[in-house]
């Protein structure tokens, strides 16, 4: 991803998804062509001269101070990941060769992190780096993703599953939601770490494979996806509805624990009783792990 182009392509379309009226801008009934915010009024939000902004637009964030970014964010009102990506796309401009050094994702957990998955036994629970490959599950985990442990590709990746995938469609109840959830957590790591080659190369892979891909990537949506709710359609057990929660592993980089547990006396929490039931049955665990 080039630095320059990401940020000039995300705040110009920032800019241009915020009305006057939602920045408290007075318009006094003047025609205007664009239906977002001018350039000048975002500098004059911001406390910046017009021309500085300009250059800010342009791509060119050398040198900017953190101020002066959090002021472009309070005018542009981007949400906390959006002002991330921001900060991410000025660190990694102003980064000398040696901190901008490629980047390799971790492929595999330490042992502890497994039996840590592995002590989850009501709920799935999983490991995933930063290019959405699952690195590790528990039994109800890879039970829940048997589609990923049954397709040809590898590693397990969420990301192609999703595009390139047809049982996906099934699989998610919103599909739409996933999907566009899974692109905006893409281009967060992508401006988080820019340096990943294998990074690129999955979103080069997906924007030439998947007309939906290419159509999310152009909006430069960026999200925090750390809790909610999920809804899924599996194979043997039917409709699963899950509450999750995500937490960055500050001592592992790059890695994210998901669980996702159900309603305690819910069909769905009869439903995992019943997947892992069947996820022994299968032998979903080591074909999963031989696979990996």
């Amino acid at each position: 991803m080039d630095h320059r182009d990401e940020a000039r392509d995300f705040l110009s379309g920032r800019r241009a998804r915020i009305t006057p009226e939602q920045a408290g801008v007075e318009t006094f009934g003047t025609r205007r062509r664009v239906t977002g915010l001018r350039r000048e009024e975002v500098a004059r939000l911001a406390g910046v001269s017009i021309d500085y902004y300009t250059r800010l637009e342009r791509g060119n964030l050398q040198g900017v101070s953190d101020s002066v970014l959090d002021a472009i964010a309070g005018a542009l009102h981007l949400d906390p990941a959006e002002h991330e990506h921001l900060r991410d796309l000025a660190r990694h401009q102003n980064a000398t060769p040696r901190r901008a050094a490629a980047v390799t994702p971790v492929a595999a957990v330490r042992p502890e992190l497994q039996y840590l998955l592995d002590a989850i036994a009501d709920a799935p629970a999983m490991i995933v780096n930063n290019r959405q490959d699952i690195v590790a599950a528990n039994t109800l985990g890879w039970a829940m993703h048997s589609d990923l442990v049954a397709a040809s590709a590898r590693p397990c990746n969420f990301s192609r599953f999703i595009f390139l995938d047809p049982q996906a469609r099934n699989f998610y109840l919103d599909w739409q939601r996933a999907a566009h959830t899974n692109v905006a957590i893409l281009r967060r790591e992508a401006g988080r770490t820019p340096n990943d080659p294998g990074l690129a190369a999955l979103i080069g892979e997906l924007s030439m494979r998947s007309d939906d891909f290419r159509a999310l990537w152009a909006a430069h949506d960026v999200r925090r996806h750390y809790a909610g709710v999920k809804s899924f359609r599996h194979a043997v057990v039917g409709p699963l509805e899950l509450h999750f929660q995500t937490l960055e592993l500050t001592e592992d980089p790059g890695l994210a624990l998901t669980i996702y547990p159900a309603t305690p006396g819910s069909p769905t929490a009869d439903a995992l009783r019943l997947l892992a039931s069947w996820a022994a049955t299968e032998r979903i665990v080591e074909r999963a792990r031989e696979r990996v």
